[in-house]
């Protein structure tokens, strides 16, 4: 897959991950504007992780993390001041390979992002789906067998294993590693792991390290 041009949306909290829905709501000036224009276009943003220390800069073009994922605006309502919520819906992860200098008159950054294919194959499609049962069934004793009524059965193994990555109470940085791991098949792994060390943590078996939301 070859390298394309994204406009870039820099949060310090916020880690997307494929085919999983993020609710966001635009009201920055500039951030307005990419949204305006993506909605002329393709619908695609790529959505970044602001480094440690933005804070200083957050106004100009602090330093992002290399990783991110961009995501299709699927449901779209403008606000009377301008403001607009919306439903990004991720597409694919991305490397970084260079941020674009700012064209004139465009307030947000962009940058030539290069995809990375996380497609699951025939031959690797029985183990992800033993790696899903094992991490249902771990959430299903930390929650006390509440989880089936928050799950749902029907969503492909990835998506699921997305979908938790992105919405159990992981710190943020624990979710950039998450969206790092190569496939979903070592992320399931990997957040199996941290539920694991959490629950040891906790000292009880019980005890839900988050919830669903």
């Amino acid at each position: 897959m070859s390298a394309f041009t994204v406009p870039i949306f820099p949060l310090p909290t916020t880690v997307l991950f494929p085919n999983v829905p993020l609710p966001l709501h635009i009201f920055e000036p500039r951030y307005r504007q990419m949204v305006s224009e993506a909605l002329e276009g393709d619908r695609i943003i790529g959505m970044v992780l602001l480094r440690p220390g933005y804070e200083g800069d957050y106004e100009g073009s602090p330093p992002v993390y290399p990783l991110g994922c961009s995501g299709l605006i699927t449901h779209v309502e403008r606000l009377e001041d301008g403001r607009y919520d919306l439903v990004l819906r991720g597409l694919e992860k991305f490397s970084i390979q260079q941020e674009e200098l700012p064209a004139v008159g465009r307030l947000y950054r962009s940058a030539v992002v290069a995809p990375i294919d996380e497609s699951v194959t025939a031959t690797s499609r029985l183990a992800l789906k033993l790696e899903r049962q094992r991490l249902q069934l771990l959430l299903a004793q930390q929650f006390g067998g509440r989880l089936d009524a928050q799950v749902s059965e029907s969503m492909p193994d990835e998506d699921l294993i997305n979908a938790l990555a992105q919405y159990l109470e992981f710190d943020t940085m624990e979710k950039l590693a998450l969206l790092e791991r190569q496939g979903p098949i070592a992320r399931c792994r990997s957040m199996i792991e941290l539920l694991e060390m959490k629950q040891m943590g906790s000292g009880t078996g019980d005890q839900g390290t988050g919830t669903v939301h």
